[in-house]
Parts: C-alpha cells; structure tokens; sequence
C-alpha cells in the first residue's frame, strides 16, 4: 500500500517526450467543471527511479492513487470493504480446493483508452513484465506466488500458485496487478516518464514542472467499462509542497477538497473551530508508523532494540504530536483488521527506563547506545520532524541512548533505507489491501518491502504460509498472534502509531466520505457536484 529531490540533467532528457506533452489544465475550484483535490503526494522523477508511475515500479500511495484512477485490475475491493468483486473481469473463482489455481473470466467488450481491445493475452503481459522486471522497490512480492500464467481463448486467464494463497484476490485488485498496453509499456523495462495509459475509469493529462508532476487532469473515460460508476466528467489533482500550502489553497477556493496528508493542527484546528463552508470528514485509517532496523548492524542489536521497545512511549507521541489523528500501535497488525493483538504492550509493559537498562546489561551492552535515527522529510506529512524529535528525547532522557535524527527527502532515504545505510529508521506503511497478511509478509518474508536482512525461518517457512491456506480469514487468527509474538520478540520493526484519516472539502462537493477508502486509496470516481 509508499518523497523528493529534483531530477538530474540526464533524466531531464530522458523525460523531455512528456514534458513537451504536457500542458496546463483548468485550475481553481471557481472556474471550470473539473473537481478540484489536493495532495501532498510528491511524484518526482529522479536517476534512481525515473519511471515512478509505471505499475511495475511504483509502490507508494501517492502512485497507487494516480494508478487506481487509470489502470483497471481484474478485481477491486469494495469501497466499504469486504472481499474482492470483480472488476475487468466479469467472474473469478478458486477452481481447486486448495487455493492454487485461480481463473478469471474478463468482460465482453473492454476496451483500453485508446479503443485497442483488452484481451486475456494482454493481462497476461501486464502481470508478467511485473515480475520480468522485478523491480528491487517495486510491488512484485505482491506477485511472486505466481508459478505460470495461463490464457484460454481470447477472455481467460488463469494463475497457478506456487504454493496456496487464500489473499491472491486481494493481489489482483492492486495496481500492480493492472492492465496496461503493449504498446506502450515495454515488456522487459520501466516505462519512463508520468504517462499512464490503461482501461481504468480515467484517463490522464500530467503538468510537469523542472521533472516534477504540479498538476493530474484526470477526465473520464468513455470507453471504461467494469464495477466502478465513475459519477463526475473531470477531476483535478493538485499537488502542493506541504499541507499549510495545501490549507491555504482550500481556504481561498482553489480546491475543492484536502486529501493526504492534511497535517495534526489542520485536524485540530477545524474541529475546534469549524470554518465557515468547509467540512471535515474522519474516516477510519489503516496507516501505521514503525521503526525499521538493519539487524545486521552491531549497534542496534536485539538487546538494543528490546530496550527501546521498553523505552518508547507510543501514547505520549500519538497524544503529543498527532492529538486526534493517531493513536498507540502495540502491534503491527492495526484495530479493525483480523487477528490484532497487543504483542509488545503484553510483552514490556508501560515505558521502564529500569527493565531497559536491565535487557542491556544482561547482553552486556555499553551505554549510553549511540547512533543515528533517520527519517524523511517530505513524505508522511508535517508532523514526522516533531516525532522523532519526541523518540530522540524519549530514548536520551532515559540516559541509556545518545540518538541523533536526521530528515532526508524521500528520492535519496528510499534507496539509502534499501541498501542499509541506516541503523535505524522511521517508515509508513499504507496497506495494499485489508488483510492481517499485508501486515507481516511484507515486513518478515525472504523478498520484504524494506529489505531487511532479519530472516525467521518459523514466520517465512511456517507460519505465513499457514495463514494463507485458510480462506476463512477470521481461522488464521492463532497463526497471526504467533506472527506478532515474534515481531515483539525479535523487534525487527517496532510499530509506533496507528492513523485516522480526515478530509476537508468545500460545500458544494458530495461523495467526500466515500472517495478515500480505510486504505488511504482515492476513489475520486465517487465524488460529484452538488452546487
């Protein structure tokens, strides 16, 4: 369910076909038709990924976002959410009994933006060059179950699982499972630039500005046939620097609506003091915050990590700094998904200063324990600067750490973060769908989303693949409390926040409440004028 430094003069070249593309769209939530919404997501271009919204590469919210507006899946989950319905396809089904081989049946009569028909041949190509390409940040692990792909006439396509896997309807409703055009998306690398093209609800126009998307005009596509009713003509996407700029935009009717990531005090401030002709809508979120580690690294040894998952106090950060917005996570599985347990508060306890210091000791540990907590800047909102300077006094106060932070734009610590640079660092995560297992497999399998050189042989080779066998989901609770156990144990990663979501939008607009789903996915086809 994932920002930004200015690209460099050989991107710009390589980008120069798109920029010269591009042109201005209707601006402002006064003038035109066009719903206007605003972002903080940043999609910038940069040398070490100058294709951020091919669906083989992208893997942030802010892409999927762009992705979910433009390239369809074969199934999609429901706005209010529940299991996978089809989508592209017209039916989809398990045809064995145990989860290894799944066939969809695509609708008659779909159609790619351009006209060009979307056959089961094409589904097969938009899946596979996702895996040829196996991009070392991109979303492939979302497909490497997939043992071969096999196409039945011009509408069937069926996957063969290498292994069971209850969630594989879950995977195809993601963007890296979408369908796009051969033509346009080349079969063994990325598609460079911020063209999307595909038979999703919308097609596309990005504004780039210096290798930077300012601008998505997103109109409706007249050839979109599947679940989704699409109940607008336009929508526009404006993306600003930060969330005061995005306010300031709101309040002088520029837009229409605030989505991510409306900062803490916004939050607050609104519901303290409504302002006159603007709503603030709270919906339930699905975003955690977490500390990840290289626990290859000596300096942050399991002792190390034990004692600050003893030190840390979640409430007073959630409280603190995000107020309303957040509140403690004590496992890496959030509330009102199946199977959470509070593994590290059942395991530490309150906040000890005593306990830590005695976890250290026992492993011989010399204090105070020194080294750098990194995060970025410019990625999760406003408020990440003022987190981690609360962890750096947290830990510093107890007199058992002397911690450093440092904040980096997202396009440099993203692939420092991956290579293992950073003893310790903060991240998000914004799940792919709504299930206990987009919470552990991507953080404790052999191919992780942070590439983490922690390995558990119980949660890659036992556990993970117990849970995917029960399609009854609510059955795979036990294996899921034993997965957390282990996280709390081991403190690979250590869960910090969970978030809510809210949204601010002006009279005027209907469907606010329905166009972010629990996984922060916009679903700007729900929005419509009313005024």
């Amino acid at each position: 369910m994932n920002r930004k430094t200015l690209v460099l003069p050989a991107v710009v070249g390589l980008l120069a076909p798109v920029l010269a593309a591009c042109g201005s769209t209707d601006s402002g939530a006064d003038g035109g038709n066009a719903i206007v919404v605003g972002t903080t997501d940043q999609l910038v271009a940069s040398e070490e990924n100058p294709a951020p919204l091919d669906p083989a590469i992208g893997y942030e919210a802010g892409v999927w976002n762009v992705l979910r507006q433009t390239v369809q899946t074969l199934t999609t989950v429901p706005g209010g959410g529940g299991e996978p319905v089809p989508e592209a396809a017209r039916s989809c089904t398990f045809t064995d009994t145990a989860n290894e081989s799944y066939r969809c049946t695509l609708r008659a009569g779909l159609k790619f933006a351009d006209g060009t028909p979307v056959t089961a041949e094409d589904v097969k190509y938009s899946i596979q060059r996702v895996i040829d390409i196996n991009s070392d940040s991109g979303p492939v692990g979302l497909l490497s179950n997939i043992d071969t792909i096999e196409t039945k006439g011009g509408d069937q396509v069926v996957f063969h699982l290498k292994t069971p896997d209850a969630t594989f309807p879950y995977k195809l409703a993601t963007p890296a499972a979408g369908i796009v055009p051969k033509a346009k998306y080349p079969a063994k690398e990325a598609r460079t630039g911020f063209q999307v093209d595909g038979s999703g609800p919308y097609t596309m126009k990005p504004q780039v500005e210096d290798g930077r998307v300012v601008r998505i005009a997103f109109t409706k596509n007249s050839s979109y046939k599947g679940e989704l009713k699409v109940l607008n003509d336009k929508v526009e996407m404006d993306l600003f620097p930060d969330a005061e700029a995005m306010g300031r935009a709101l309040d002088e009717k520029k837009i229409h609506m605030m989505t991510r990531a409306m900062s803490p005090e916004q939050a607050r401030d609104m519901l303290v003091k409504p302002k006159e002709g603007i709503e603030l809508t709270e919906m339930p979120g699905l975003a955690i915050s977490y500390l990840g580690f290289n626990t290859k690294d000596p300096v942050v040894n399991k002792a190390v990590r034990q004692a600050m998952a003893q030190i840390i106090d979640r409430g007073e950060i959630a409280g603190k700094v995000y107020g309303t917005t957040a509140e403690p996570l004590y496992s890496l599985i959030p509330s009102s998904i199946t199977g959470p347990t509070n593994a590290f508060f059942n395991k530490y306890g309150e906040p000890s200063t005593a306990k830590a210091a005695e976890t250290l000791n026992k492993a011989g540990v010399k204090t105070p324990v020194k080294f750098t907590l990194h995060y970025t800047n410019d990625h999760y909102g406003s408020a990440t600067a003022k987190e981690f300077k609360a962890l750096q006094q947290q830990l510093n106060g107890s007199g058992l750490f002397d911690v450093d932070v440092e904040g980096k734009e997202w396009s440099k610590y993203r692939p420092e973060q991956k290579r293992g640079d950073y003893a310790a660092y903060g991240m998000g995560w914004f799940p792919d769908f709504p299930d206990p297992d987009n919470y552990t497999a991507p953080f404790l399998d052999k191919d992780n989303f942070l590439n983490s050189p922690y390995r558990s042989q119980e949660a890659q080779k036992v556990l993970i693949p117990k849970s995917r066998r029960e399609a009854d989901r609510s059955a795979a609770a036990t294996t899921y409390e034993k997965l957390q156990d282990i996280v709390a144990t081991d403190v690979p990663v250590l869960p910090i926040w969970q978030g809510k979501q809210y949204v601010a939008s002006r009279s005027g607009v209907a469907g606010v409440e329905r166009s972010i789903s629990a996984t922060s996915e916009l679903q700007l086809w729900e929005l419509n004028k009313t005024a």
